[in-house]
């Protein structure tokens, strides 16, 4: 199939889906693409059965699109730095502890508890996978995406100090989960490697993205300060989340946290005097559009690679099932203990490890990771698990998120 055919066939079912959802679902924007195209899936599938010219196109819709290659060296850097730019860097300093505790040691924690936990799973099961295998599957599930939940816990009247305290930890655990998802994948043998291979790698690829970011933030800074043009000030921006994710990848550093700390500098600086109201405001208009059409068209795809997976799917769909409550479980342990130990130090809302667990969604990353697996025997188990989780996620916690928190906050305020 011709590039420019795929392409305008994506497009095509995606858009569609948005106005199916529009008119007859009604769900928020992201949920609801999602919920569409998995069903159209579904359809292509059954009807497959009957007509087999269905299924191949389907399959070949979906198997022509790399979804890993799309998502890390494509969108994903500019996703990231729509969603930094946005984030008010003064709330993030007031929770600047409680963002880097549960963006590192709770990916940590996560990562450990599934992995060794769905590594005794899935060998009750008599599934052939390693530990390393599956500390790679908790690596890559254990990174949140709040794109779909953040809307409706505004909705919700969430604290705006909570709301930061979940963006936060989302774009940061993003390049932290990342990282150590290339420290373990780097790792050759099936045996799990020492800990202080792993923290070594670890370590580069996060303070190196840290250091990176803050450098080529303040470069860009200083360019955009000369500058009162909103087309120029786009194209410069653009420049940070794709050549300035590509440098950062490029020299063996987690390109994602460098992008994120590229967009808290330069929003932080415009806020503050670096561009005039009007260009500022193009700025995020521009930003904000961009943000918006790449995630519902990423949503969309993860629902048609269903097509891809049917088969896969129906053999794994047992333990897949059983990570779900390993997940949630392992979420809920790797917020309580952090903030346990933080509360002496940090202040902290009613009910927040219950809201930061149910909020914490698995999205496009997890999938894209599972995906860019190498083949192998474990590779349709982890990646039938990590749609598992990540559809429970869109179709439960993403609508069940909001009136949870109304009435978490409710009995919060009432007491």
């Amino acid at each position: 199939m011709p590039v420019f055919t795929l392409i305008s066939a994506v497009i095509a079912v995606v858009a569609l889906s948005a106005y199916a959802n529009h008119k007859l679902v009604r769900l928020p924007d992201s949920i609801g693409i999602t919920v569409v195209a998995m069903l159209l899936s579904i359809v292509t599938v059954i009807v497959g059965q009957f007509v087999p010219r269905v299924s191949a196109w389907g399959e070949q819709v979906a198997h022509g699109v790399n979804f890993p290659e799309l998502v890390f060296h494509g969108l994903l850097g500019l996703l990231l730095f729509a969603g930094s730019l946005h984030v008010d860097l003064h709330a993030l300093r007031r929770a600047r502890w409680v963002v880097l505790v549960l963006a590192t040691a709770g990916v940590a924690i996560s990562t450990a508890v599934i992995g060794w936990a769905f590594f005794y799973l899935t060998r009750a099961l008599g599934l052939p996978i390693t530990l390393r295998e599956s500390l790679l599957f908790g690596a890559l599930i254990s990174p949140t995406d709040p794109i779909a939940a953040l809307g409706l816990l505004r909705k919700a009247r969430v604290p705006l100090s909570l709301l930061t305290k979940i963006t936060g930890e989302a774009l940061f655990n993003d390049g932290t989960g990342v990282a150590l998802f290339v420290a373990l994948l780097g790792v050759t043998g099936a045996q799990l490697p020492s800990t202080a291979h792993i923290a070594t790698l670890f370590a580069r690829e996060v303070f190196g993205g840290l250091a990176f970011g803050v450098l080529v933030g303040f470069a860009a800074v200083t360019l955009l300060r000369s500058v009162d043009s909103p087309s120029v000030e786009i194209l410069i921006t653009l420049a940070l989340a794709t050549a300035g994710y590509d440098a950062a990848a490029g020299l063996g550093i987690s390109a994602p946290i460098a992008i994120v700390v590229m967009g808290l500098v330069v929003g932080a600086d415009s806020r503050r005097f670096a561009t005039p109201a009007p260009v500022r405001e193009r700025l995020y208009q521009f930003w904000q559009l961009a943000d918006d059409l790449l995630n519902l068209l990423l949503f969309g795809l993860v629902g048609l690679q269903l097509t891809a997976l049917a088969g896969a799917v129906r053999e794994y769909l047992l333990p897949a099932a059983l990570a779900l409550p390993l997940v949630l479980a392992a979420r809920y342990v790797s917020v309580a203990l952090p903030t346990a130990l933080l509360r002496r130090f940090q202040r902290f809302e009613p009910h927040f490890v219950k809201l930061m667990t149910w909020a914490g969604l698995r999205g496009v990353l997890s999938i894209a990771l599972a995906l860019s697996l190498p083949q192998g025997p474990a590779r349709e188990l982890i990646v039938t698990a990590t749609y598992v989780v990540a559809i429970f996620s869109i179709l439960v916690q993403a609508t069940t998120v909001e009136p949870l928190a109304r009435r978490w906050i409710s009995v919060a305020d009432d007491t």
